[in-house]
């Protein structure tokens, strides 16, 4: 028999697997106005501030859910469980407002040599897997899928080390190039971050495990 409760979690289900989506989109549009040295500020500002909305309706509707029913155990792991994936979503926005912030402030990629933009491009496609990842995973609670997260964000962290040492040791090199880049970097290295979170948290809701994926 299935209780109240259970709508409600299945709602709070359902809109964060909307998010998901929409972070995804942000995060694509931010990143290839990025490479392409294209403005998309105005068009990332309206997905961030949606998902920002979209996370004080999460955290609400926990909330209520706390409130009005009594969740038992489990209930209670999903429902924490949620509030952090809607918050570790709405932090993919932020990065990807201001990725396009850095873009539209710094000139882009446009004072940089080539190879800053393939390495960038190649740590972008990595990072915009994990996210993929992350997203697919949460809509049937895929254990296995969120656990192939690992290898890729190694990656991501390995290559965010090396370009920060060769980009340190490059002269003559454009200044604005360098705070770009420097940036943008980080800011990708933290996404893949959040993205082993979310993962680290659906394993947590799917079993009751707390495990570590990075």
């Amino acid at each position: 028999m299935s209780r109240i409760i259970d709508r409600g979690l299945e709602e709070l289900s359902t809109l964060l697997v909307k998010m998901g989506e929409y972070t995804y989109e942000i995060l694509s549009i931010s990143l290839q106005g990025y490479l392409e040295g294209k403005s998309v500020l105005s068009e990332v500002r309206e997905i961030s501030d949606m998902l920002m909305a979209m996370a004080n309706k999460v955290e609400d509707q926990t909330f209520q859910l706390i409130a009005r029913y009594q969740p038992v155990a489990s209930d209670l792991r999903a429902i924490k469980s949620y509030m952090k994936i809607s918050t570790d979503f709405a932090r993919y926005g932020r990065y990807a407002l201001d990725i396009s912030t850095i873009n539209d402030q710094l000139n882009g990629l446009k004072e940089c040599d080539p190879w800053v933009t393939d390495y960038i491009s190649q740590m972008s496609d990595k990072v915009i897997t994990m996210v993929r990842i992350s997203v697919d995973a949460l809509k049937v609670y895929d254990i296995q899928l969120a656990k192939t997260i690992t290898k890729t964000e190694r990656e991501v962290d390995q290559m965010y080390l090396k370009f920060i040492d060769k980009i340190a040791n490059i002269k003559q090199t454009d200044g604005r190039c360098i705070l770009s880049s420097a940036f943008v970097t980080r800011y990708l290295e933290r996404i893949g971050d959040h993205a082993v979170y979310i993962c680290e948290s659906i394993v947590y809701v799917a079993t009751g495990q707390k495990i570590t994926l990075g």
